[in-house]
C-alpha cells in the first residue's frame, strides 16, 4: 500500500535567503494589489445590484483582476528594463510571470459564489457579500502574517493592525470613488 503523497511544507520566512524572501514579498504584495480592486469591483456592484446577473458580475470582477495583474506584471517588467538595462533571464520572466498570475487566486472564492449564483443557489447579491468577506479576509491574513514576523511587542502589533485596517478602509473607499 502507498503512502499518500505530502503536502509541500511551506519554508519559515526566517529561514529564506533575501532572494526568497523578497520573491515571497513580491507574491504577498500582488495578491494586496488583486484583493483591493477587487474589493473596490465587488462593493460597486453591490451598491449597483438591482438587475445585475451573476455573469455580468463575474466578468466586471475577472476583468479588472486580469487587468490589474497585466498592468503589475507590466509595470514590473519596464522596471526591470530601467534598472538592469536589459530584458529578465528566463528565470526571472518565469518568477514575474508567476508571481502575478498568481495573485489571480484571490478571486476564486468570489467568483465560485458568483456561479452558484448563476445557478441559482444563491441570490447574486449574497454572492457579492460572500466576496467581499472573502476578500476581507484575505486581507486580514496579509496583514496579520507581516505584522506577526515584525519584531514589535504584542501591542505595538496590535495597533499596527489598527492602522492597517484604517488605512485599508481608506484605500477601499478612494477606489469606489473611483469606480463611482
Amino acid at each position: 500500500m502507498s503512502t499518500p503523497p505530502r503536502r509541500r511544507q511551506r519554508p519559515d520566512p526566517s529561514s529564506l535567503n533575501e532572494n526568497e524572501k523578497e520573491e515571497l514579498a513580491e507574491r504577498l504584495r500582488e495578491r494586496v494589489y488583486v484583493t483591493f480592486a477587487a474589493l473596490a469591483v465587488i462593493l460597486t456592484l453591490q451598491a449597483h445590484a438591482h438587475g445585475l446577473s451573476a455573469g455580468t458580475a463575474a466578468a466586471s470582477l475577472t476583468i479588472t483582476a486580469v487587468g490589474t495583474v497585466a498592468a503589475a506584471w507590466l509595470a514590473e517588467f519596464i522596471a526591470h528594463l530601467a534598472a538592469h538595462g536589459g530584458f529578465p533571464d528566463r528565470a526571472k520572466l518565469r518568477t514575474m510571470t508567476g508571481t502575478s498570475w498568481g495573485a489571480l487566486l484571490t478571486i476564486l472564492v468570489p467568483l465560485l459564489a458568483l456561479a452558484a449564483a448563476g445557478r441559482g443557489w444563491l441570490e447574486v447579491t449574497v454572492a457579492l457579500r460572500i466576496g467581499v468577506g472573502a476578500l476581507v479576509a484575505s486581507l486580514v491574513v496579509i496583514a496579520w502574517l507581516g505584522v506577526r514576523r515584525a519584531k514589535l511587542p504584542w501591542p505595538v502589533r496590535i495597533l499596527a493592525m489598527g492602522v492597517l485596517a484604517v488605512l485599508a478602509v481608506g484605500v477601499v473607499a478612494l477606489k469606489q470613488l473611483a469606480h463611482g
